[in-house]
Order: structure tokens, then C-alpha cells, then sequence
């Protein structure tokens, strides 16, 4: 008997017992990540390398795990420790991804940005695509290191909108403006376009590659969304993305190596130059490492797999006749259209860990409209301002216990499950409008299925 066998008897077991029956569920369900799953719900859950992750792996993944909590210095500096900037947004990955968790948007103003960055862009009259702002490129870094000026300073205020259920009850949600001050390489062009980004979890990403195209590619014949070609850099060939808020990454190994280099000036193989617009000369001129790039291949290489290998945390209370309850309305109200219960992944060369893996992430990878209340009008590549990658929502009932804080949306202005359904619109209004409508007892069963993640 294997380990999962002897864990699926173990958990049957458990759900059996209590003084009242049982409900008719299956004790597999609570494998969110396939075999990877790892059974911990403390403040640490997000940070372990996936049950099933091979001895090779393993080593790799523990120096990625010291990578990513480092935090970098300017150049020069102990050598492999060098390289912060010259600009940036943060000094870690951590940073923003606490215990591999989620950003947190300001909540007041003047508050700095902890895990939440600006896109910039400027899309022009007529014009499909976005270009980068020549003073400030395509993402705002407020921060500099010695003798470098940060670009500007972001900061966020809200506004609430009331709103009420079908039953009466009132509801508020926060919608967010974003601006920024002390400018200083001039003022932003009057066709800028700013987009807010907030730090996802990192749990299951290897998995998430691990799912065939083509299995992606039916969810959308079957629910409306559209993939978005992107170019791998590896090989310059345009690709599915399947990474990012508008699923503009092809690979987590692209994700993580655009990150390192775009939050934190960390330079890799695939971006090897330093990120300064030619008016910033003080960022041009600033001492260079000595390790060029600064990721050499095995902590570069390490950094990939952490992120590859992260484990999902199962699901919890499969049980409990209100969640059961809530997974029923969370289909009947057509949630489960986009935000997909339960896939197979295919076979992921070099990975047999991630391969042939049956998982739970509920998203199907795929851009969907979303409607002009959440639209920040940033379109990247296929994606229009108004689409949106639908996000996983594996492992989202435990944010708040790791870490102490739960948003979500791309920017963070939803406070919790509830705001998050109130701010759908487009594709996803009418399930929206069957959440608003349900008696306050299917609304709060709905959220405790979520929760169970």
C-alpha cells in the first residue's frame, strides 16, 4: 500500500466518525495538489516542498528556498549577496510573497505598498497594444539604491460603493484610485495607463505547467475564455501563457526570472541587462556585481524549482454539511464554469513529480472579461484591460492564517471572498447576480466552501 492510499483510508476514517452521518463525499478531494499535497493548515503551510518531490529536486528547492528569502544588497557587496536595483520595489522575494504568500495593498493613505506594484503603459488613440513609458518603462520602481533616485511614489485611496442583497442586507465595496507623486524623471504621458499588480500565492505553479494545452484549450471551447500568446524568450516562440493576472508568462521559469529582475533588479539568463530608461542616467552609471548576471545558473536554477516544487495544502472539512452544502451552490451558481474543480496534468518533461497528477486548483488558465467595474484599461498582449486570468483558488482558505491578511483581485480591493464575487461583472456577472440573490444562508455556506480550500 502507498503513502496516498494509506492517507486516503486514514482520512475515509476520520470523516466517518462522529456521532452524526457522515455526507457521501470522496476522501480524494482533499488532494488539491495530486500527490505533492502536504497536510498542514498552520502559518507555515505555503512553504513546503510538495510530498512527492525527488531527492534532486529537493536539494535544488532548498537553495532556491534561501534565495528567495534573501534579501540583496547594492553592489558592491559580498559577492553572491550583490546586485539590489539600481531601482527596485523590494529586497526579496519575500518581500511580497510572505511565507510564499499573497501582497497586501495600502490601506491607508501614505501607507507604502507591501506586495502590490504599478504597471505603466501608454496605449495611444487608435492604438491596440501598450508601449512603455520612456522615462519609466513598464513597471514603477519607487525605491533606489545609494546615489539613485527611485522613479516616484505610489500611493492608493479608496471609496467605498454601497451596495445590497436580494434579501436587504447592505454590502459595501472599496473601489481603489492610484496615483503617483514625486516624479523625477518628469510627468507621465497623458495616454498613461496604470495597472496594479498584487503578489499572488506561490503554491502548485509546477503543476499548473504541468496541464497539457490542449486541456486548457477545451475548458475554452466549453466556458467562453481565450488563451493569450506570449513569447517564450527561451526559444522566441509565441506560446500559451498561462502565468500572471492576465496571463501574460509562459513558464514559471520565465514568471520568476522576470521578477527577480523587474522587482528587484536582480539580473538572470534571460534578462541580463539592468532595468534603466535612457533619461535615468544615475541608474546607468551605478556600480555594476561582480556575478553578471547576478543569478549564476545553480541559484538561478534553484529559485525555478522552489517555485516549481511548492506543495498545495489540502482542502479541509470535507465533512462539514455546510461546506458540502456550499460546493453544490458554488456549482448550481455557474462558479465552477471558469474556476474548474478538478483536472489532470500531462506529462511535464524532467518533472515526473508534476506529471499525470490529478489536481483541484479550480481556474482553467484562461482570460475572461470581467466587465468595466474591475477593467484597469492596461491591455497585455491578447489580453484586453478588461480580461483577467482566472485565478486559482487552491489554498486561498488559509491566507489569512499565514499571512494576517487576506485581499484579493488583482489589486487587492477585495477584503475577502464576499467582495471578490460583488466585484464580478462581464462573463462572470450572472453568477455574481445568483450569489447576490441567494437567502444569507446559501451566501454564507458558498463562503465556507471557499474557505475549505
Amino acid at each position: 500500500m502507498g503513502p496516498r492510499s494509506t492517507i486516503l483510508l486514514a482520512t475515509a476514517a476520520i470523516l466517518g466518525c462522529g456521532s452524526k452521518p457522515a455526507p457521501s463525499i470522496d476522501p480524494s478531494e482533499a488532494f488539491l495538489g495530486g500527490d505533492g499535497t502536504i497536510f498542514d493548515d498552520g502559518d507555515e503551510a505555503f512553504s513546503y516542498p510538495a510530498r512527492n518531490l525527488s531527492p534532486d529536486h529537493r536539494d535544488a528547492f532548498q537553495i532556491g528556498d534561501a534565495i528567495f528569502n534573501r534579501n540583496w544588497v547594492p553592489a558592491p557587496g559580498p559577492q553572491g549577496n550583490d546586485g539590489l536595483g539600481p531601482t527596485y520595489n523590494a529586497v526579496s522575494c519575500s518581500s511580497c510573497h510572505k511565507s510564499d504568500g499573497r501582497g497586501a495593498p495600502p490601506q491607508s493613505e501614505g501607507e507604502s505598498f507591501l506586495g502590490l506594484l504599478l504597471r505603466l503603459g501608454i496605449v495611444a488613440a487608435g492604438q491596440a497594444g501598450i508601449t512603455p513609458d520612456p522615462n519609466y518603462g513598464d513597471q514603477l520602481q519607487p525605491y533606489g539604491i545609494f546615489g539613485v533616485p527611485g522613479e516616484g511614489t505610489p500611493a492608493a485611496s479608496y471609496a467605498e460603493q454601497p451596495g445590497t442583497y436580494g434579501d436587504g442586507a447592505g454590502y459595501s465595496l472599496r473601489k481603489p484610485t492610484y496615483s503617483i507623486g514625486s516624479l523625477n524623471f518628469g510627468p507621465l504621458d497623458p495616454n498613461e495607463v496604470i495597472g496594479p499588480r498584487l503578489a499572488p500565492q506561490t503554491i502548485g505553479l509546477g503543476l499548473l505547467e504541468a496541464v497539457d494545452e490542449s486541456t486548457i484549450r477545451t475548458f475554452a471551447g466549453k466556458n467562453g475564455g481565450h488563451a493569450n500568446m506570449v513569447q517564450d524568450l527561451s526559444n522566441q516562440q509565441d506560446v500559451l501563457g498561462r502565468f500572471g493576472w492576465k496571463d501574460n508568462q509562459p513558464s514559471v521559469a520565465q514568471q520568476v526570472l522576470a521578477a527577480s529582475r523587474n522587482d528587484m533588479g536582480i539580473t538572470d539568463s534571460v534578462f541580463s541587462t539592468e532595468n534603466c530608461p535612457t533619461v535615468q542616467t544615475a541608474c546607468a552609471s551605478a556600480p555594476q556585481a561582480l556575478d553578471q548576471p547576478n543569478l549564476e545558473p545553480l541559484r538561478e536554477n534553484g529559485l525555478i524549482v522552489h517555485a516549481m516544487g511548492l506543495a498545495v495544502p489540502s482542502r479541509r472539512n470535507l465533512d462539514d454539511p455546510t461546506v458540502v452544502s456550499g460546493e453544490q451552490l458554488f456549482t448550481q451558481a455557474g462558479c465552477a464554469t471558469c474556476h474548474i474543480p478538478k483536472m489532470t496534468t500531462g506529462q511535464l518533461p524532467n518533472w515526473p513529480e508534476l506529471s499525470n497528477q490529478t489536481i483541484r486548483p479550480f481556474t482553467d488558465l484562461l482570460l475572461h472579461d470581467m466587465g468595466p467595474d474591475l477593467a484597469d484599461g492596461r491591455p497585455d498582449g491578447q489580453a484586453t484591460g478588461s480580461e483577467w486570468r482566472t485565478p486559482p483558488l487552491w489554498g486561498l482558505g488559509l491566507v489569512q492564517r499565514i499571512d494576517d491578511y487576506f485581499f484579493l483581485l488583482h489589486d487587492g480591493r477585495a477584503r475577502g471572498f464576499e467582495e471578490a464575487i460583488l466585484w464580478h461583472g462581464g462573463q462572470g456577472e450572472a453568477a455574481k447576480e445568483t450569489f447576490r440573490t441567494m437567502s444569507k444562508g446559501d451566501r454564507e455556506a458558498l463562503i465556507a466552501f471557499l474557505g475549505s480550500l
